[in-house]
């Protein structure tokens, strides 16, 4: 099973998921491991009233034992159903990575 799987699986057990988008940003970024970094989008009931850390939180625990080993960084857009409308489906784009061997 992938890491892009395992997330997945983990955050769809974890939450009541409407709409959810995975995207490997490895290849952004410095050194060889080619499933480091990603990005989720996750639509979920379970985010009203939340304020992001809190929604944040709620992701991070649902996927704990995949941090740090194999995952090195997760970008999360978290959205409620209206908010995922208001933003028309857009999810913002991540910056390019500057750090490790990379220069700028």
């Amino acid at each position: 099973m992938t890491i892009a799987v395992e997330i997945e699986n983990r955050v769809r057990a974890a939450l009541t998921v409407h709409h959810y988008v995975c995207e490997n940003e490895s290849h952004m970024h410095s050194g060889p491991a080619t499933d480091s970094h990603f990005k989720l989008a996750v639509v979920a009931d379970d985010f009203a009233g939340k304020r992001p850390v809190a929604r944040h939180q709620m992701v991070y625990a649902a996927v704990s034992e995949l941090m740090n080993n194999p995952i090195h960084a997760l970008a999360l857009h978290l959205y409620t159903p209206e908010e995922w409308q208001q933003q028309n489906g857009a999810i913002p784009q991540s910056p390019n990575c500057m750090g490790g061997s990379k220069s700028g």
